[in-house]
């Protein structure tokens, strides 16, 4: 399994992140857990939304059924999202949701803390406030943040004192805007528009890891571009480099990601085994600098 630098620490993480919300579907949840770690991955996400809280606890009652020991896992939660009805960023809500976590996970601490979407009345003193009595307190070694842009990081870190280690942000091969705006520099095409501040390079010059979320979906939750009739030619150029690099479609896709030197990992959010371990092997592939572009404009993309 490759690993990659968790943000501006020294610590080595799995470059493939098992994402956990849909492990209240998964037939068999001690031989997901078992598999991801048979095959590198030692990085779990999760978030208190996900299953209304269920899946942090199938996972801890999955995890109890197996022989890994908590400190061999790097466990990762997110909390800000009260659903259907606000973002919420304040001191209260982040020291409950971690508590709540924490009973559910059935652990003392967790290895990150993200926030999770931009809550657009934070008072980021009261965000500071959390993350030095989480800290203090043992319940939270790193933070970071998911889906937000430069300045609202910028915003973040005027006040909070620990680094923000990572941003969890839509990325794959049919959700490319972070990588076209840069590209399409000084043109007026739709590729140009520039959605998230250049988030791809501030994350690159600040040590931040981006986390790669649905990274097989085309649009927003629309569906599955591997093996879509919608999407002919890049599923045949998915099938002639999965042949080339002894891998699967699923597996390019997951390389191609890995193949940007910005220091990314991929979430994976399959309950079936099988396809857990050909994305945990496909981290080793090295897409060449020609298969990489050949694969960006399989997607309908334009080089100017």
């Amino acid at each position: 399994m490759k690993q990659v630098k968790f943000g501006s620490e020294e610590l080595g993480v799995s470059s493939v992140i098992l994402g956990c919300m849909r492990i209240n579907n998964a037939e068999d949840p001690v031989k997901v857990i078992e598999t991801a770690v048979e095959n590198g991955i030692n990085f779990f996400d999760h978030a208190d939304i996900y299953g209304d809280g269920s899946c942090e606890s199938i996972f801890a009652d999955a995890l109890a059924k197996t022989n890994y020991k908590r400190e061999d896992l790097f466990i990762q939660t997110k909390c800000g999202i009260v659903p259907g009805k606000m973002y919420d960023f304040s001191k209260k809500h982040i020291i409950e949701s971690v508590e709540g976590s924490l009973k559910r996970l059935r652990v003392d601490y967790v290895d990150a803390l993200l926030l999770h979407r931009p809550d657009t009345l934070m008072e980021p003193e009261e965000v500071a406030a959390a993350f030095d009595q989480l800290e203090s307190e043992g319940k939270v070694k790193y933070f970071g943040v998911s889906n937000q842009n430069p300045g609202q990081i910028e915003l973040l870190k005027k006040y909070v004192r620990q680094p923000l280690l990572a941003n969890q942000l839509q990325f794959g091969i049919k959700h490319t805007e972070m990588i076209d705006q840069g590209i399409h520099v000084n043109m007026t095409d739709t590729g140009s528009f520039d959605h998230d501040g250049g988030i791809l390079e501030y994350s690159r010059l600040h040590d931040m890891t981006i986390q790669a979320w649905s990274p097989y979906q085309y649009g927003f939750f629309e569906g599955v571009f591997i093996g879509n009739e919608k999407f002919p030619e890049l599923n045949q150029k998915l099938e002639e480099m999965a042949e080339k690099y002894n891998t699967t479609p699923t597996g390019i896709a997951s390389a191609w990601i890995l193949r940007h030197p910005a220091n990314m990992q991929v979430i994976a959010g399959t309950m079936t085994p099988h396809r857990i371990e050909e994305i945990a092997k496909a981290s080793e592939v090295q897409m060449s600098r020609e298969d990489w572009y050949s694969v960006y404009l399989a997607a309908g993309n334009i080089l100017p």
